[in-house]
């Protein structure tokens, strides 16, 4: 399913097809989030020439949005991308490497086509870090109560569960000793 372009700088510089969707509550990049992890393929658009790939050894290629590691183009558009989500950059010169290129393999002034795929967004390295540590540990917590809580609530229903057997065993040796009776004096008369 591949969906109309976009443009995402307003000026047609850096283009965005959808190709694959991602799940509608999946995670999205985010000042908490910054760390990001795509696999992609580089084509010139000139040529259809692949100049870059992490498919062929199935690597993921790691950044950080929005810090000027990687060209215009995918801090533009990687911002609008969802965790799971398969879309197409088409990217000018003035948002790929411009009229230096990145020699041999991207000649000057080349427009780029990207596949890219986000796989994850995670937290940025230091202190937003421990922020995730504690969110974990907040959540841990919280199964532990919940399970402390289930525990308690089987215990009570396994002692109403003993009390009713107790209760059933009474009644039926009472029950018992009153037919014993019966018998009895039948067989005395």
């Amino acid at each position: 399913m591949s969906d109309a372009a976009m443009d995402l700088s307003g000026d047609g510089g850096v283009l965005k097809t959808i190709i694959r969707r991602a799940k509608p509550d999946a995670v999205v990049p985010s000042e908490s989030l910054p760390l990001l992890d795509v696999h992609y393929e580089g084509i010139l658009a000139e040529t259809g020439e692949v100049f870059d790939t992490t498919h062929e050894d199935n690597t993921i290629f790691t950044f950080e949005l929005g810090t000027g590691s990687v060209i215009k183009a995918w801090d533009i558009a990687l911002k609008t991308m969802k965790v799971g989500e398969v879309a197409k950059i088409t990217c000018t010169p003035d948002y790929g490497y411009g009229s230096a290129g990145s020699p041999p393999d991207i000649p000057p002034n080349s427009t780029l086509i990207f596949e890219v795929e986000l796989v994850d967004c995670r937290p940025q390295r230091g202190s937003s870090l421990s922020s995730a540590s504690d969110e974990r540990a907040r959540l841990d917590e919280l199964k532990k109560q919940r399970e402390a809580a289930s525990a308690v609530k089987e215990g009570e229903k396994k002692k109403r569960e003993e009390a009713k057997a107790a209760a059933a065993a009474r009644i039926q040796a009472k029950l018992e000793a009153k037919k014993g009776q019966g018998k009895g004096k039948g067989k005395s008369k």
